[in-house]
């Protein structure tokens, strides 16, 4: 049985390759140039059931036809991961919005060309960001839940970066389901979407450790920076592990309870004192380096804004989710060994 992962690089979706291959899938990854597969490909250490396939610009409509010209006839399940994450764009459209959907349509496109009749099942890496209304997003009486969409459209998405990001991720959502509504007579897969907020966790190889991480980790990495006489801001969100995003993914395509379905990948609310006590909690080798902070303004476990639920996700998969602890002290752990700090 062979999946291919778009993004393979990823952050979530190294982790995602990382179980597909500890249960004997054969994978198929795109990744954006010849260096970052190789180094993957280095990393998982040259696993024959690892096949990379290079894909520079996902903002093309035929970027995946070559790959699927070549492998679509043996591929059984497609997980699309690859999408911009960031708060940082010169150009909203260019940046965010076109490579975000044309990389989806352009995915899509490929398996209705090359593989109608062989791809069975195709998951979305979607996101929060389509979820909720970032207008609302600290309004006690407002809910966000597994059925509520992002209202911005193209046009009122491109308010500045964090309004042009979200609108993203639900312009792609929206567009792989209308796909779907369209084209149901030209392909055979059923479609899931897996929609989580931000993401902490390990990276899969301590060799990704680097001075910045990813978006969501460089939270944690910043903290870990931070001089000991620096203010706490006043930063908050909600946040989820990368490792049950990743088993989230397996579990879409491998079980039929999740058809159709978007699973809302979210563990509670938090903000930057509670990163700060877990770090001073749980290494003592932080001691008087990083700030303490006020430790009683820490908000986790109470409902900071609107109340996120996602009770329908939680009973469809049935597993526990990381605690906030473990995934901050796996984060900082294998941070501070790296840097030779633990």
């Amino acid at each position: 049985m062979s999946v291919f992962v778009s993004g393979a690089t990823g952050f979530i979706a190294q982790h995602i390759v990382s179980l597909l291959l500890e249960q004997n899938y054969k994978v198929f990854g795109s990744a954006r140039s010849e260096e970052k597969a190789n180094k993957l490909m280095t990393n998982f250490g040259n696993n024959p059931n690892l096949t990379m396939v290079i894909i520079p610009d996902i903002s093309k409509l035929d970027a995946f036809h070559d790959a699927f010209k070549i492998y679509g006839r043996e591929i059984k399940y497609v997980l699309h991961t690859a999408s911009p994450f960031s708060f940082v764009a010169e150009n909203i459209e260019k940046d965010f919005l076109i490579p975000a959907k044309n990389g989806t349509l352009g995915i899509l496109e490929s398996i209705k060309l090359y593989a109608a009749d062989t791809v069975e099942r195709v998951v979305v890496t979607s996101s929060f960001a389509a979820i909720m209304d970032l207008r609302k997003i600290l309004d006690k009486t407002a809910t966000f839940n597994e059925s509520t969409w992002n209202p911005d459209t193209w046009e009122t998405c491109q308010i500045d970066a964090s309004f042009g990001y979200n609108g993203s991720k639900k312009i792609a959502e929206e567009a792989a389901w209308n796909f779907l509504k369209e084209n149901g007579d030209f392909v055979k897969f059923k479609l899931s979407t897996v929609n989580p907020v931000l993401v902490f966790g390990p990276q899969t190889f301590d060799s990704d450790i680097k001075s910045t991480l990813n978006t969501s980790c460089e939270v944690i990495n910043r903290c870990l920076n931070a001089k000991p006489d620096s203010p706490v801001s006043n930063f908050s969100s909600q946040f989820i592990d990368v490792r049950d995003v990743a088993k989230a993914h397996l579990y879409a395509f491998q079980n039929d309870n999740t058809i159709g379905k978007r699973l809302f990948m979210v563990n509670g609310d938090f903000n930057e004192q509670d990163i700060f006590n877990c770090l001073n909690a749980d290494f003592q080798s932080l001691t008087g380096k990083i700030p303490i902070g006020v430790p009683s303004n820490g908000v986790l476990g109470t409902q900071m804004g609107a109340f996120i639920d996602n009770t329908k996700t939680r009973e469809i998969l049935g597993f526990e989710f990381t605690t906030f602890e473990k995934s901050v002290h796996d984060t900082a752990e294998q941070i501070l060994k790296r840097q030779g700090k633990f």
